[in-house]
């Protein structure tokens, strides 16, 4: 029994293992978790939170846009190539987004995926939890323990 569930626990690392290795498997993080342990540059992250105010840039050749994602603590600057698929029309500050890609030297998210909410009552779970965390939660349910505005 014990030699069976070592070898069940030793498949299941080598699979997410391969999984993460092969850029199939992207870890959640907020723009806080970068700050306090930033992943190694291999590393495919599933980045979260809100599209910051003001930061908002799109390349004169048109083919980049640049952003900062933030959870309200910690921002991240962001680079998106638009030839990996065209902006959604919900993209705009203020606005949760997520973007999977990896950070690269110099703390520059280089975003190869860009997915906007799709309506005023939606937000992944994770960026969710996360802006409930640092008290920066726009939703339309205010965390446990506060007044609806």
């Amino acid at each position: 029994m014990t030699v069976g569930l070592g070898l069940l626990a030793l498949a299941t690392v080598l699979v997410l293992n391969a999984l993460s290795n092969s850029g199939a498997l992207a870890f959640f993080a907020t723009p806080t978790d970068l700050a306090e342990k930033p992943p190694s540059p291999d590393r495919r992250i599933r980045l979260g939170g809100l599209v910051e105010t003001g930061s908002v840039e799109r390349a004169s050749d048109g083919r980049s846009l640049d952003f900062r994602i933030t959870d309200g603590k910690s921002t991240v600057r962001v680079t998106y190539d638009i030839a990996n698929g065209p902006v959604p029309d919900l993209f705009r500050e203020g606005q949760g987004v997520v973007v999977e890609g990896k950070l690269q030297s110099g703390g520059i998210f280089r975003a190869d995926t860009l997915l906007a909410k799709h309506d005023e009552r939606y937000m992944p779970p994770e960026v969710a939890e996360a802006l409930k965390r640092t008290g920066h939660w726009q939703g339309e349910h205010p965390p446990a323990g506060q007044a609806k505005p």
